[in-house]
């Protein structure tokens, strides 16, 4: 099972489409910063960027 629930997340997008493009294009932003930074990721830019678009909508529903 994936954490955060995928179902969540889709709830407060447009589309599955949508989704899928905000955390691609968020997971290219974290990748291209940390090679730019000479930074080794400890974990791939996707499960970040999840992450990340998880914790702003929790933040929004509070």
């Amino acid at each position: 099972m994936l954490n955060p629930a995928i179902g969540k997340l889709i709830e407060h997008c447009d589309s599955r489409y949508q989704l899928v493009h905000d955390v691609a294009d968020e997971a290219r932003r974290i990748s291209a910063r940390a090679e730019e930074d000479h930074e080794i990721m400890t974990e791939k830019p996707v499960t970040l960027a999840i992450n990340k678009l998880a914790a702003e909508i929790d933040d929004n529903e509070d």
